[in-house]
């Protein structure tokens, strides 16, 4: 897996999520795993200026997603968790931090982006390239989200 892709490039640095998504087993739930630190640093934001961090995140992972599938030569990589980051926070917007709500938050996001209800699973066999790559975490984000909400 790691033949494909190189740390020391800057785009595949982040869509590896700093290296987490050449995890052997379960790329996916290390690429949420890493994202734990970031929502903390990101947890001091005002609600704002958080959804502007998510947005720029998302935005820019239409391009990091796509440049690194490209590079290779595989639609959605599973070493490419870029996404998964994105996606937990999402998970975590305006959710009160603590040990449990961020257990929470990675439960769900996690039974969300690995058995992609009805829209997530729809986005995930339609949409294709970078957007593809990010549109299905994108909803699996919100929909933790809408349950979070719920609980929180």
């Amino acid at each position: 897996m790691s033949k494909s892709f190189k740390l020391s490039n800057p785009i595949q640095f982040l869509a590896l999520g700093f290296g987490s998504g050449l995890a052997p087993k379960a790329p996916g739930t290390f690429g949420t795993l890493a994202a734990i630190p970031i929502f903390l640093l990101m947890s001091v934001l005002a609600a704002p200026i958080y959804a502007i961090v998510v947005l720029v995140m998302a935005t820019a992972g239409i391009y990091i997603c796509g440049k690194a599938a490209q590079d290779a030569g595989v639609h959605d990589h599973p070493a490419i968790v870029w996404d998964e980051i994105v996606g937990f926070v999402i998970t975590m917007f305006l959710i009160p931090v603590s040990w449990h709500s961020v257990l929470v938050g990675f439960i769900l996001f996690r039974i969300f982006d690995i058995f992609k209800p009805w829209p997530i699973s729809w986005l995930d066999k339609n949409c294709h390239g970078g957007l593809g790559i990010m549109l299905d975490d994108i909803a699996a984000g919100f929909a933790a989200l809408a349950v979070m909400h719920l609980i929180y």
